[in-house]
């Protein structure tokens, strides 16, 4: 393996987020600490409790899923789009580094950047709310994985998108309603039962609910089904960027 290509790009791109620290980081918790003062004094003081935990730790975990699944996207999806619109990319592909470690320094990156985010959400987190993590190695588990395959998908649309619009839209349009609707304020036996079959169809469920659990062992889903459903975002997205390298879609003349 090629590890000072790898290097080369993952310090390029960790470099470009130094940059625009002010939009990388500091707006994202800038963000969430909003979250936390309307939710918790427009919610918060109407729900007390959600089974057993207070409302205000209780959308912790949400809100990290919901700044995590959409950094994780933006970051990946804007480093690989980039160099295509200018057409540095072509450099890349020519020069003698595999298209494994290609991948794995430009999601490298955005993983990074979106787990660092996850982290300083979490510390943010502490100063409104008490917060006990109960599985702290599956909290960080969760973190890594969901970070790596959004950064996947992430890079998956930066190839796909030939115009700064479309860049936006699966993150505006699909991600972002799918994390508000997947959980992330409320329990999902909170609704009424024909609504909870159908949120149980939302993918982002299983996301944010096992993400919930490693923090306070409550999960609308079981764990298992979770993990799983990381797994297979995680192989579809493989399975997808493999097909990219193949194939050259988007990426040959």
């Amino acid at each position: 393996m090629n590890l000072q290509a790898v290097r080369a790009i993952y310090c390029f791109e960790m470099a470009r987020a130094g940059r625009t620290l002010l939009q990388s980081l500091v707006s994202p918790v800038i963000s969430t600490s909003l979250y936390f003062v309307v939710f918790g004094a427009a919610i918060g003081s109407r729900i007390q409790e959600v089974e057993g935990v207070s409302y205000g730790a209780f959308i912790v975990p949400g809100l990290i899923m919901l700044m995590l699944l959409t950094q994780s996207v933006s970051n990946a999806s804007f480093g690989i789009f980039f160099p295509k619109f200018t057409g540095t990319i072509y450099e890349v592909l020519s020069a003698p580094i595999s298209y494994f470690e290609i991948v794995l320094g430009y999601v490298g990156a955005a993983a990074t950047k979106s787990a660092v985010l996850g982290l300083l959400i979490l510390a943010t987190a502490t100063f409104f709310v008490d917060l006990h993590i109960l599985h702290p190695f599956m909290m960080l588990l969760f973190l890594l994985l969901t970070a790596v395959t959004f950064s996947l998908l992430g890079f998956i649309i930066g190839i796909w998108a030939d115009s700064f619009e479309k860049l936006q839209l699966v993150p505006l349009l699909i991600i972002t309603p799918l994390t508000f609707l997947g959980g992330s304020f409320y329990a999902i036996d909170m609704l009424p039962p024909f609504w909870q079959t159908v949120t149980l169809a939302n993918p982002v469920v299983y996301l944010v609910s096992g993400f919930r659990w490693s923090f306070y062992g409550i999960s609308d889903v079981n764990i298992v089904a979770s993990v799983a459903m990381v797994g297979v975002f995680l192989a579809v997205s493989l399975a997808v960027v493999s097909w990219i390298f193949r194939t050259g879609y988007r990426l040959r003349p």
